[in-house]
């Protein structure tokens, strides 16, 4: 059994309607920090951030004091948005979609959202090593209803830099331990 730590990246400088892979703000990166301070009795354990800047920045802290590479896994990645969405539109499409279930988000949008659903969840359940993950509001969602049989997108409303903690056991099970802290304020940023 694999005990895996999935951690919500901490504030971004811009929303998800203003810049596509912005970094972290001030309150952000002390989040990290806190986070970082939080986890590190922890480990050192390996630690697996998406690709995007927030979640690296987010990751460098707890990877640095334990001394670890980050490796960066495209997998638990941000949703992405449908093609010929415009960054001022995103967000729109984003509450839509929060709103809903995976079935409808796929039915409306396209196969892929049912993809990247399943394969968030399943690369985490495929984990055999106790692991930190950096990763988004969205796919820290998607991995908590694959865990419980949920298929709500927005199941749980993660605050910055909440830990929300799985059990996976070698053959693709996946058991949601604990859930992340909760903001109603931190919804996409």
């Amino acid at each position: 059994m694999s005990r895996i730590y999935m951690v919500r990246h901490g504030r971004a400088a811009a929303g998800w309607n203003a810049d596509p892979d912005p970094g972290l703000d001030e309150l952000g990166r002390s989040q990290a920090l806190a986070v970082a301070s939080h986890l590190s009795s922890k480990g050192p354990l390996p630690v697996m951030s998406s690709p995007l800047l927030r979640c690296q920045q987010t990751a460098f802290p707890l990877a640095t004091a334990w001394k670890q590479s980050v490796t960066i896994e495209p997998m638990v990645g941000e949703i992405p948005s449908p093609e010929g969405y415009t960054l001022e539109n995103r967000v729109e499409w984003l509450r839509d979609a929060m709103a809903t279930t995976w079935s409808a988000v796929a039915d409306k949008s396209g196969a892929h959202y049912a993809e990247y659903h399943a394969n968030i969840a399943k690369t985490v359940a495929a984990l055999t090593t106790d692991t930190v993950i950096f990763s988004h509001f969205i796919a820290i969602n998607a991995v908590i209803g694959a865990a419980t049989n949920d298929d709500r997108v927005l199941i749980h409303h993660l605050a910055n830099c909440s830990v929300s903690v799985f059990d996976t056991d070698g053959n693709g099970g996946l058991t949601l331990v604990e859930v992340g802290g909760e903001d109603l304020n931190t919804l996409i940023r």
